[in-house]
């Protein structure tokens, strides 16, 4: 089983700004460079979803009309726009006010060098995107539109590069506008951090988060047709190494749990979800707690959590979108222990069970069976390995903090660890913090987030900046050049500038 391809039959939608003045002649030349400029980014590869070229725009009513008609277009999940000529920008407002839609600004030109020896003020009057473009910035920045913002030619690998991590941010929250989460019970009880405000989750992210009784589940476990159960354990044995026992002895453990996932997947086509989450304190009548299930949903793009974090699970699916045809993975993650030995100071990341498979690159991992101390159930079945190394990974974690969210990333390297790790019978990750363990930890605790996370090893800090930026909530970031006084002004900022846009 795979994902399907989240960038099926999604575009972006490239408006190119011009004006009357200059005559039909000079706007004929402005199409065909348009035209040239959309098909080489198309050509890159280096952009998952077509780059459609529209009309020219040229006056006040054929720019909100585009924008209308790209805010309600479903296929539409972003717009670049680029001025090629002066396009005065008073007869862009009405067009900006009514966008719902991402907007990238993208500062380029036609030409590469300037024709010292022949250009004239034909040429300029053509090739004016410096212009143009410092026009548009403006009025962008008086409406207080946000927007990612690309300098450079376009056939600059860089470029094509920059745009195309823009549309996976705009995929992932086209995901979030039409996500469904499906909650297994509640929360993990007295725990603080897997709570959340639910419905200003759908305000912010469009996202929609409900609960199933665990035994609506449970019924359609019992549902499942032996031949899928029979289909799963081949797969099993086809991707993974699998233990002797669960061949042998412990046979009927491995058909409890892929029956468990054969449910899981047949209720959430059926109603429709795009993550799930579960908890081990409210488990019905299942038999085990969800292992290898809720790894392999998480590596076929389902957002998944543990305890009752919806908000995790919201997390996982975007990053999923966003990474999707990558080298990498994406995954839940746990801080669970650190290592404090001088110039080996790192953090091991686990869960009880529920980590995905993609996070491991080099080879296949291992599916097993252990005893779980927790969850009052049968011994569950779970994959085991470890994530293989990656420079530039985040961990990302979404708090409620009361007003309004938070999204907290740190820049992370995952490493190889300085031993087996044979009796650690768990998935798990070792990573470097950026700029430090010390500094790390303390500025995570700092902004006060959370202690499960999204791991990606597909996309890294841009594409997450990018859809911050996009869904309009605050964004504090752990990397290289973090410092803790700079991280709390940062934080202080942040929170000002909340409570002045929030001013009723």
């Amino acid at each position: 089983m795979t994902m399907p391809n989240p960038f099926e039959g999604k575009e972006l939608w490239f408006a190119v700004g011009s004006q009357d003045l200059y005559g039909e002649e000079t706007l004929r030349q402005v199409a065909v460079q348009a035209a040239d400029i959309a098909r080489t980014l198309n050509d890159s590869g280096k952009i998952p979803v077509k780059l459609v070229l529209k009309p020219t725009l040229k006056d006040s009513d054929s720019i909100r009309n585009f924008m209308v008609e790209a805010s309600s277009d479903d296929a539409c999940i972003g717009i670049v726009a680029w001025m090629h000529t002066f396009s005065p920008a008073k007869m862009w407002i009405r067009g900006l006010e009514q966008l719902r839609k991402p907007l990238l600004q993208l500062n380029t030109q036609h030409h590469v060098e300037i024709p010292w020896e022949t250009i004239d003020m034909d040429f300029m009057n053509l090739n004016q995107s410096a212009h143009g473009d410092r026009e548009f910035g403006y009025i962008l920045t008086r409406l207080g539109i946000p927007r990612k913002i690309v300098v450079g030619h376009y056939t600059d690998p860089e470029v094509a590069e920059k745009i195309g991590t823009w549309a996976r941010a705009c995929a992932g929250w086209d995901a979030a506008n039409h996500m469904k989460v499906c909650r297994w019970g509640d929360n993990m009880r007295d725990v603080a951090v897997t709570e959340g405000d639910k419905t200003e989750a759908e305000r912010v992210f469009g996202v929609s988060v409900n609960t199933w009784p665990v035994n609506e589940l449970v019924s359609y476990v019992s549902d499942v047709k032996e031949g899928q159960v029979k289909d799963l354990i081949e797969d099993y044995k086809r991707e993974y190494v699998v233990s002797p026992e669960l061949l042998d002895s412990r046979y009927d453990s491995l058909v409890v749990a892929a029956r468990e996932e054969a449910g899981m997947r047949n209720m959430l086509q059926a109603i429709g979800a795009d993550a799930a989450v579960d908890n081990f304190q409210d488990l019905g009548g299942l038999r085990q707690l969800p292992g290898v299930g809720a790894q392999r949903l998480m590596a076929d793009g389902y957002g998944f959590s543990a305890e009752g974090d919806w908000k995790t699970s919201v997390l996982i699916r975007i990053g999923n979108v966003m990474g999707y045809g990558l080298k990498g993975g994406c995954s839940l993650m746990e801080d669970y222990s650190y290592n404090f030995v001088p110039g080996h100071e790192e953090i091991m990341g686990a869960h009880m069970l529920e980590v995905s498979p993609t996070l491991k690159t080099d080879g296949k991992a291992s599916l097993e069976i252990h005893p779980l101390s927790i969850g009052d159930r049968e011994d569950p079945v779970r994959l085991v390995f470890t994530a293989t190394p990656a420079t530039g990974a985040v961990v990302v974690s979404l708090a409620d903090v009361r007003e309004r969210f938070r999204l907290v990333m740190n820049v992370v390297d995952v490493v190889e660890p300085d031993g087996s790790l044979k009796n650690l019978p768990t998935a798990r990750a070792l990573w470097k913090p950026r700029p430090s363990l010390k500094v790390s930890a303390e500025c995570w605790l700092r902004a006060g987030a959370a202690h499960h996370t999204c791991m990606t090893t597909t996309v890294g800090r841009e594409a997450w900046e990018d859809f911050a930026r996009i869904a309009g909530v605050e964004l504090a970031t752990i990397d290289e050049g973090t410092t803790p006084d700079r991280f709390e002004k940062d934080l202080e900022l942040a929170e000002i500038k909340h409570r002045l846009d929030n001013q009723h």
